[in-house]
């Protein structure tokens, strides 16, 4: 593993020597990236008061990546997965899922399946691009952005219409397709996307950990690394200009998946078993208007449902205790159980005004609304939460070279009353240097699943996992240090941070007796887990990045993260702090890549568009630590993929057809983490898989707009840089 974080460091410095040195740049028709995320405005790329990093259309295609947690762990060093069935377990700079706020087109994803969020719902053929903003958020956004925001970006057609196929199958029956049609009937657009994934699932290991399973020796288990799984997502957009500058769009989502876990001699259950569902849907309605003063307002109205069911295929019935008269004690083959049932009301109201040169003044209301119902898996039936807040942002740049961003949010919350949470930021621009520096504070109350969770699981002994209805929120404090280099030929980029988390929220061991004790008496529990506030907790750490255009259509780069993560609580047995490790921290992770891009010469070449990639990447993580359940181990995967790209001369429809194709190999040393079941995995992977993939594209009039989302479009009319 040393060798190969040498490996990484050594070749970013390779990659940023040649160009340290060279003594000019290479000026490119590209057209400036320009970001959204950070601040809520747009801005350059270059020029974003707030660090960003983003994952352009370019290096999607070019990566080629399953889904997007193949995405964010190819392509960036600071994410970590652990993916199961119960979700992706991310991490980013050592905090999880629940630290994360996923935007899809700036509006929240929904999709919580016991604390992990299922990703499956975000179509990595519809992503345009990816912005990551690392560090509490929580001023602009709200609860959920204390460790950062990842918005995913869509391709949207604003005129015209357009049809869209892509097919790409792999390894281990790996197969996902994609079809989007786009219509414009006058100032009406529609936009209809289509999306189905399956996987066989593997197995890398039939050996289960005998310690967690009463010490049984199983060495032909039937259980799975990844199960056999299949997802359906149905979405539809609809967007009207009624008059210049204005915009009105309503649209829906709906979405299934299934996960089929293997009967017979299996770990978990050898005499029955079941099957997890999940079953979502969404939708939402807006508006925006730009005036002729160049102030722009949105509003959203949002509904989300997100269901997760268990689906019993055992032929012997299984006893379940509950206590809810609405749901059997005993299920057999064919019978579905509710496990949780969340769904979440969002009202979104915002405005930007540019109030003077140098001023550009945001302000906004959120109102949220939880509600849980989780009859086999809380202490009540149902559980309910809701939140609103008012915030306010001011962009002030006094001098050409000095950005300096403020922003306050007074959070209001049904059980634990009012919060205000504080940031600010300040660029200074040095020609092609910028340094930045922010301070932000972030706010996140309990959440209904963490106050009421009761679950008890039965793997050869019995756990028992509680929650805490005296949970405290947590606060964090969050400190950045930034210096970014950027030309158009090379870009470097260097930030330290730190971040503080008063009363963190986490799975903690507790002693037995801690329990109810009508819960003792009735499980007999082998240990039992609780959600607790630790004492303290904090991640700091480094972020590098290294990216240079080395001509002739290479691109070399990469990416190094150094993490520390500590947590203590409190041991009542002992009287004193216990040290925790953050469940899932790697002190090293980096990624490396190299690509290269050539468009043919010659007459009819050039007019076709025919052109070839080819794109080199590695990716390595130091163990990852956990404190039950063992460690994950090291590795490095290698991955190599390969694209053609041609668009025919138009045909008489007078449109354009766009073909691609895309191959290649990943993890091509052929590494496999063999680790019995009920460990922890440092990684997932089967071993060496292949994929390829076919897309087709026709479009006449379509020009496919490259901004975040229907309220972003607008606001490049306020853009001051």
């Amino acid at each position: 593993m040393k060798k190969g974080l040498r490996l990484i460091v050594g070749t970013a410095l390779w990659c940023m020597g040649p160009a340290l040195m060279a003594q000019t740049t290479l000026r490119t028709d590209t057209i400036p990236e320009v970001v959204v995320t950070g601040t809520g405005t747009q801005h350059l790329l270059k020029n974003a008061p707030v660090q960003t990093e983003v994952i352009t259309q370019k290096m999607l295609q070019q990566y080629g990546g399953r889904s997007l947690e193949d995405i964010l762990s190819g392509l960036t060093a600071s994410f970590a997965f652990n993916e199961d069935d119960m979700g992706s377990q991310m991490q980013m700079n050592g905090l999880g899922n629940s630290y994360i706020l996923i935007l899809i087109d700036g509006k929240r994803i929904h999709g919580d399946n016991g604390g992990q969020n299922d990703l499956g719902l975000i179509d990595p053929a519809r992503i345009e691009r990816i912005e990551i903003v690392k560090g509490a958020a929580s001023a602009l956004y709200g609860s959920d952005a204390i460790a950062g925001v990842i918005n995913i970006i869509t391709r949207k057609p604003t005129q015209g219409w357009l049809v869209e196929n892509e097919t790409r199958g792999g390894s281990y029956g790996d197969l996902r397709q994609h079809n989007t049609v786009g219509l414009t009937f006058g100032r009406v657009q529609s936009l209809t996307n289509v999306h189905y994934r399956r996987t066989n699932g593997w197995q890398n290991t039939a050996t289960e950990d005998p310690t967690q399973i009463g010490g049984r020796v199983i060495t032909d288990s039937k259980n799975k690394t990844v199960n056999e799984n299949h997802l359906y997502q149905l979405s539809q957009r609809l967007t009207w200009q009624p008059t210049e500058g204005m915009e009105v769009f309503a649209d829906g989502m709906w979405y299934h998946k299934r996960i089929y876990r293997p009967n017979g001699k299996y770990a978990v259950a050898d005499v029955h078993g079941y099957d997890l569902s999940y079953d979502d849907a969404a939708a939402s309605a807006g508006w925006s208007w730009t005036t002729r003063k160049k102030y722009l307002l949105t509003a959203d109205l949002a509904w989300n449902r997100h269901g997760y069911y268990y689906d019993y295929t055992s032929q012997r019935g299984w006893l379940v205790e509950t206590d809810d008269p609405a749901h059997p004690n005993i299920y057999f083959d064919g019978d579905r159980a509710l496990q949780a049932d969340q769904r979440r009301t969002m009202l979104q109201l915002k405005g930007i005004f540019p109030l003077a040169e140098q001023h550009r003044l945001s302000v906004g209301y959120d109102f949220r609304h939880d509600w849980l119902r989780a009859p086999l898996r809380i202490d009540s039936d149902r559980a309910r939460d809701w939140t609103q807040a008012v915030y306010a942002q001011e962009e002030w740049t006094p001098w050409k070279v000095l950005n300096v961003t403020a922003g306050l949010r007074l959070d209001h919350n049904g059980q634990f009353g009012l919060h205000l949470t504080p940031k600010a930021s300040a660029m200074l621009s040095l020609g092609d240097l910028r340094l930045r520096a922010s301070w932000a504070q972030g706010f996140k109350s309990p959440t209904p699943k963490e106050q009421h969770y009761r679950y008890v699981r039965d793997m050869g002994g019995v756990r028992l996992f509680l929650g805490n209805t005296d949970l405290k929120p947590q606060t964090s404090n969050y400190l950045s240090m930034n210096a970014e280099y950027r030309t158009s030929r090379l870009s470097v980029s260097v930030t330290g941070y730190y971040n503080k988390v008063d009363q963190m929220i986490n799975l903690v061991t507790i002693p037995t007796r801690e329990a109810p004790g009508e819960l003792i008496l009735r499980y007999d529990p082998a240990f039992v887990r609780q959600y607790k506030n630790l004492e303290d907790a904090y991640t700091a750490g480094v972020d590098l990045s290294v990216r240079w255009t080395a001509g002739k259509g290479i691109v070399v780069g990469g990416g190094y993260s150094y993490l520390k993560a500590r947590g203590s609580v409190y041991d009542e047995e002992t009287e004193q702090l216990r040290r925790l490790t953050i469940d899932g921290t790697a002190h090293h992770k980096g990624n490396l890549f190299a690509t290269w891009n050539h468009a043919f010469r010659g007459e009819k070449r050039e007019e076709r568009g025919e052109r070839i990639g080819l794109g080199l990447y590695g990716r390595a993580s130091s163990t990852r630590h956990y404190e039950n359940y063992g460690n994950g181990k090291a590795y490095h995967l290698w991955r190599l993929t390969g694209s053609y790209d041609i668009t025919p001369v138009r045909g008489r429809w007078k449109g354009t057809t766009h073909f691609r194709v895309e191959a290649g190999v990943d993890n091509l040393l052929n590494y496999v983490d063999r680790t019995p079941h009920l460990r922890h995995l440092g990684t997932t992977t089967p071993g060496t898989t292949v994929f390829a993939a076919l897309i087709v594209r026709f479009n006449k009039g379509t020009r496919v707009n490259k901004q975040s989302n229907y309220s972003t479009i607008k606001q490049q009319n306020n853009e001051t840089d």
